[in-house]
Formats: structure tokens, C-alpha cells, sequence
């Protein structure tokens, strides 16, 4: 019997902007006290989209981050990184 383990968590970048944000959206859910599942209710973001933003594989376009930031409790403008 095959048995597929997931990856281990990479953490993302944090000196590029996807790993910046990345890290943001991670740490802000996380204090919304939600989980994965629970933003994907909320949002109707696929959950294989909210992991791919979470680990800085991706970003999302513009037009999310006001349903991000109405999921989180938070302005738009707490998603984006410090410069």
C-alpha cells in the first residue's frame, strides 16, 4: 500500500513581495482565528488557492483583497506588506 505524504511547510520568502504578503495573509487569519476552511466558507476562494497565496507560490489579483479583508475583520490596505 502507497502511502503520499504532503510536503513539508515551506515558509515563505519574506525578502520578496509574494513572501511578504504571503506571510501577512498566514499571520492575519490566524489572528482573525480562522482556518483555512473557514476562509474558504466565507470567501469562496478555493482552498487549494488560499494555500498557494499562504505559502507565496502566488498572489491574488486586486479585485480579492476587499473579500480578504472583509473575511479578516481588517482594511484592505493591513493586507499589504510594509515597504
Amino acid at each position: 500500500m502507497y502511502r503520499f505524504m504532503s510536503p513539508a511547510r515551506k515558509e515563505p520568502d519574506d525578502s520578496i513581495y509574494s513572501g511578504r504578503f504571503a506571510i501577512r495573509l498566514r499571520k492575519l487569519r490566524e489572528k482573525a482565528g480562522l482556518t483555512i476552511e473557514d476562509m474558504v466558507s466565507q470567501t469562496g476562494i478555493p482552498q487549494l488557492t488560499l494555500y498557494r497565496w499562504e505559502a507565496g507560490y502566488s498572489r491574488p489579483p486586486m479585485d480579492m483583497y476587499p473579500i480578504l479583508a472583509e473575511a479578516l475583520g481588517v482594511k484592505v490596505r493591513t493586507l499589504l506588506p510594509d515597504e
